[in-house]
């Protein structure tokens, strides 16, 4: 499976009053497509995506478990440290998903609301997992694609591709042990001989993503 991130620019915010006299700054937009090829060339099935919507709404938007985060962050996996956003909906208009977050008040989220409050432009973009068929040219993302977050909020939404993918979308990840990890340190944790040395590989794989990821 690969790391698939797609970035969309045309959103909105919106702010919402509160019984205590404070504002609420949400954005709205469209936060997902199928039956299109996008600028990177791939393309969701309507039925796929729906399916993998309908999984995403019960499990982590209705349950307030859906997180995204600013900036374009290098796995699957969500950093809470970065969250700076809720997805509070998710509805169908024909092949989009339209969907609504609400701003929160941690670190990353009150830099976004001071972005915007500013005048930046900011798009979204969605993370997940899934394999890759290609025919004539078309990337057609398979049925086992796996909805990571509907929105992380990205600056500079029309960047070149290199910039919107990330620097680890093109490495293969693998579910090991409950664990997402780079297919190069999959070998790594299927030669541990015991349950005390599978923790020690755990922690030297990811004190060396960490390391990789501080000389970026």
């Amino acid at each position: 499976m690969k790391l698939i991130t797609e970035v969309l620019e045309d959103v909105k915010y919106v702010t919402e009053a509160r019984e205590d006299g404070k504002k609420n700054v949400f954005i709205e937009g469209v936060f997902l497509q199928a039956d299109i090829t996008n600028r990177n060339g791939r393309c969701y099935a309507s039925n796929i995506m729906e399916k993998e919507v309908n999984r995403y709404n019960e499990s982590y938007v209705k349950t307030g478990r859906a997180l995204g985060e600013l900036g374009h962050p290098d796995g699957p996996s969500i950093n809470l440290d970065r969250v700076s956003h809720m997805i509070t909906s998710l509805q169908r208009e024909g092949t989009n998903w339209i969907g609504k977050a609400k701003l929160m008040d941690t670190p990353m989220g009150n830099i976004a609301k001071g972005l915007i409050g500013e005048g930046a432009k900011l798009g979204v973009s969605s993370r997940g997992m899934g394999s890759l068929e290609e025919r004539n040219g078309i990337k057609y993302v398979k049925d086992d694609f796996y909805l990571a977050t509907a929105a992380d909020i990205v600056a500079d939404p029309s960047a070149p591709d290199a910039f919107v993918n990330g620097i680890m979308e093109g490495v293969e990840w693998a579910w090991e042990n409950n664990m997402l990890v780079a297919r190069n340190a999959k070998r790594a944790i299927n030669e541990a001989s015991s349950n005390r040395t599978l923790q020690t590989r755990k922690l030297e794989i990811f004190e060396s993503f960490l390391t990789k990821i501080s000389k970026l």
